[in-house]
């Protein structure tokens, strides 16, 4: 039968359960263009509106998943795992996970992505390395991922092609926040760079896409259960973001964060907790005999993951120097200075959305997708939850081009802070989402 796709829209839109073959009929229509981008801003809206049951995501899955290459890295003879994150401020947690795990005896070849609204991306990070190559062809891909055990570039033109069309028309069409239309974005694009496991770190509270617990365990859960059902071995851990994950939240300065993390000079304890939590959990998922936390540990305390970070980078085209000589290699802002509260007292609540804003008006995230990125704009020395405040401790350490984007910048993250006598008790890591059993 000749396929049309306003019947699959009709369908869905009555509330129906669509067939393998009629998502796989019409995710092919995206590619090969016999799908129209007014049908598929339909057929999202549909989905909006009426959902998708999970036999219905894993299908969706893996027909975008499917839409282009799906990478095969047997001939590496070990595990490989990648891991995600939903988002957030100061998550800079993909820059030491990845060189734990090769030190740990895993590949990870890491699709990353680039910032998204208020929260950072890791490719824009990698951006700060003068000469670092986020977008390798696929051969230098699989050299550096074979020799230095990590890769961590963007999404290549061939991998999940079908994502990147549903997803611009998603994104115009207010048909962004459905779970479903989420799920099989995040996942064939990371199942399509052909992965034993996966681990995800889902964002919970005033940073992230999903601020309420309910709503990321909804996530969480439904991207665990369709992984594995696209037989992907995946679990997650619920992580808190109501306050900056690392103490700097911009690409140069989370670079040279995650540095002194990987050295030793200086490890965040929150940046700490999870970074290992995630890296012992991927461990896990391969099948790792050991101490998954010890190992994780060990690989940072002997400088084997800094070694993997440097022979990443010196792969990838940045400098062979890069660890040793950072301060050399990552451009300074032209002004530099600290931000004081208008008040004191005890910092008791952080619209973390709000310091991820201030970070964008310097110039360190965009409002238009064709803007330019500053990598040295931001702020370090950020306080967190807890910490007292007075005339003599500032908030934060800021970064900025100019004096015009610097008085913005600081008027919001004196705005985003809050004081008061409670501080509010968010567990950092709040539930773990094991493998499930797709049935």
């Amino acid at each position: 039968m000749v396929f049309l796709p306003q019947e699959i829209i009709v369908r869905k839109r009555d509330g129906e359960v669509l067939t393998r073959g009629e998502i796989g009929q019409f995710i092919a229509g995206l590619t090969d263009g016999s799908v129209s981008a007014a049908q598929a801003a339909a057929f999202a809206m549909a989905v909006f509106f009426r959902d998708m049951n999970l036999t219905e995501r894993v299908a969706l899955t893996e027909a975008m998943r499917d839409s282009g290459t799906v990478l095969d890295w047997s001939d590496l003879g070990g595990p490989v795992v990648d891991k995600h994150s939903t988002g957030g401020v100061g998550d800079n947690v993909s820059l030491m996970l990845a060189p734990i795990l090769a030190a740990c005896g895993v590949y990870v070849p890491m699709i990353s992505g680039r910032g998204l609204g208020h929260t950072g991306g890791t490719l824009d990070k990698f951006d700060s390395i003068p000469g670092y190559t986020t977008q390798p062809d696929n051969a230098l891909f699989r050299k550096v991922t074979k020799e230095a055990g990590c890769a961590i570039i963007g999404q290549t033109a061939d991998l999940a092609p079908a994502d990147k069309i549903l997803y611009s028309i998603r994104d115009v069409t207010g048909t962004v926040e459905n779970v479903s239309l989420i799920t099989a974005s995040i996942l064939s694009k990371k199942l399509a760079a052909g992965l034993g496991a996966l681990i995800l770190d889902v964002k919970t509270g005033s940073g992230a896409f999903m601020p309420t617990l309910d709503r990321s365990r909804e996530l969480a859960q439904s991207l665990v259960a369709v992984a594995n059902g696209a037989g992907t071995k995946t679990a997650a851990l619920i992580t808190d973001m109501n306050e900056p994950l690392a103490s700097a939240a911009g690409n140069g300065l989370e670079i040279r964060n995650a540095v002194e993390f990987l050295t030793g000079a200086h490890r965040d304890p929150r940046l700490l907790e999870v970074t290992i939590a995630l890296s012992a959990a991927a461990l896990e998922l391969t099948g790792f005999s050991g101490n998954a936390r010890h190992a994780a540990h060990a690989a940072l305390a002997s400088g084997k993951a800094t070694e993997r970070f440097s022979k990443m980078v010196a792969l990838l085209g940045g400098p062979a120097d890069f660890v040793e000589r950072m301060g050399q290699h990552l451009q300074p802002a032209p002004i530099v200075r600290d931000v004081f509260a208008a008040g004191e007292g005890t910092i008791a609540a952080i619209d973390t959305r709000g310091v991820g804003m201030a970070v964008v008006a310097l110039g360190g995230g965009r409002r238009m997708p064709t803007d330019t990125i500053d990598h040295a704009v931001g702020f370090d020395r950020l306080l967190g939850l807890g910490a007292k405040v007075d005339g003599k401790t500032p908030l934060a350490r800021l970064h900025a081009r100019d004096e015009t984007s610097a008085a913005d910048a600081t008027a919001r993250l004196i705005a985003a802070y809050a004081f008061g006598d409670t501080v509010p008790s968010h567990p950092l890591i709040a539930e773990r989402v094991d493998p499930v059993e797709f049935k």
